[in-house]
């Protein structure tokens, strides 16, 4: 409380000193209602009034996720012919495999996965995405790189069942050109695309995970890191056995992104070969990432990304398109099922951020007690 020098001098009941401290021109403010958050964002509901209405419009949007995905250009699926190519125990604590499997006729994907030892029943499984990093599952699996991004390792020690797949274009099926170089994979698919061919291959790692004794098919979550982080969405929207998911410093939007050619560059990682002429027309393709990750609703969703991570305007714009989704959330009566986390920690996941992905993973495919907070019991107070 700002007390003036001379009331506080009558107060003491001495004269008062020196110049009153009185601040100069103070600002007047009003007290109001709150203002309504307007934002382009808002066309993910515009003209909808009802769950009824939405429900059907995402059926639209659904349409438009697997056009731009180029989904109908995928092969047909293989027999899996799981295969461990080599097991280790690691520290009392888990089983780590290396396996392999069937993703296209001609192509074998690899992955590590870790299995909690000592379960007592079918455990949840997660799916774990990288993100640009040459060897992709070994940095997953904390044998290289950054123990930070040691998903499988942090997780497997949760008791999750954990499968950690190389990208593509990463680990054991690296290009001769190099490491994420998409050059090949045009060359054999020229009408797919890149997101759709990792979509689908993510899609694959929940089979093998469904495939196992030791996962409860019904309890499956995704999470990922950079590009780890939007093949999370993407996976989690294409797919509805994923039950929750958390995505990490993902890329930007196609609104309000002056570099959105990258989606569709000409060279070296083509996210979206076929929406280029469009891009450098002008325009934008049909379906925005808020509408992508709206598909994923009433599932749990967690969004996390760097205010400070590239460009500030268009990480602040995150914030609102992270509002506009809530009121998907909202619309299908699961506002408990969403949340974001922006920080100012850059491009990274750190302690928080991912005590925060895995406490969502907890709390989201893990049993009520699991999670439950007690009290102390009776049995712990002193006696005296």
């Amino acid at each position: 409380m700002w007390i003036g020098g001379k009331l506080l001098g009558l107060l003491l009941g001495t004269a008062a000193s020196g110049a009153e401290t009185r601040p100069a021109n103070p600002p007047v403010r009003w007290r109001s209602d709150p203002p309504v958050i307007r934002s382009s964002w808002d066309d993910l509901l515009e003209g909808i009034t009802s769950r009824e209405e939405w429900l059907a419009h995402k059926e639209v949007l659904r349409q438009r996720y697997l056009d731009l995905l180029r989904d109908d250009r995928k092969p047909a699926k293989p027999p899996l012919d799981l295969r461990v190519e080599e097991s280790v125990v690691v520290e009392d604590a888990y089983v780590r495999k290396l396996i392999s499997y069937h993703v296209e006729a001609d192509e074998r994907a690899h992955a590590y996965l870790g299995v909690p030892l000592n379960l007592t029943g079918p455990a949840p499984g997660v799916v774990a995405l990288h993100g640009t990093f040459k060897q992709g599952k070994e940095q997953a699996s904390g044998l290289l790189d950054n123990p930070e991004k040691a998903y499988l390792d942090h997780l497997a020690r949760r008791g999750y069942v954990v499968i950690a797949p190389d990208h593509f274009v990463a680990g054991h099926r690296i290009p001769p050109e190099g490491p994420y170089e998409t050059r090949r994979f045009y060359e054999k698919h020229p009408e797919w695309t890149a997101v759709g061919k990792f979509t689908y291959e993510h899609s694959i790692a929940i089979d093998v995970l469904q495939s196992l004794s030791e996962v409860d098919p019904e309890r499956i979550g995704a999470m990922g890191h950079s590009l780890g982080g939007q093949g999370t969405y993407f996976l989690a929207a294409y797919d509805e056995r994923i039950k929750a998911a958390a995505s990490n410093c993902s890329a930007a939007f196609f609104r309000h992104n002056p570099g959105v050619e990258h989606w569709a560059r000409n060279r070296w990682y083509v996210y979206f070969g076929h929406v280029r002429p469009m891009l450098l027309a002008g325009q934008l393709p049909p379906i925005d990432m808020h509408e992508i990750i709206a598909l994923i609703a009433p599932r749990p969703f967690l969004d996390l990304s760097g205010l400070n991570d590239g460009s500030p305007l268009i990480q602040r714009q995150r914030v609102l398109m992270n509002l506009a989704i809530m009121s998907v959330y909202e619309l299908e009566d699961a506002p408990a099922h969403f949340a974001f986390y922006s920080h100012g920690q850059g491009h990274s996941i750190h302690h928080d951020s991912r005590m925060l992905i895995y406490g969502w993973l907890d709390k989201h495919l893990k049993p009520p007690e699991a999670t439950q907070s007690r009290l102390v019991g009776a049995g712990a107070m002193n006696n005296e």
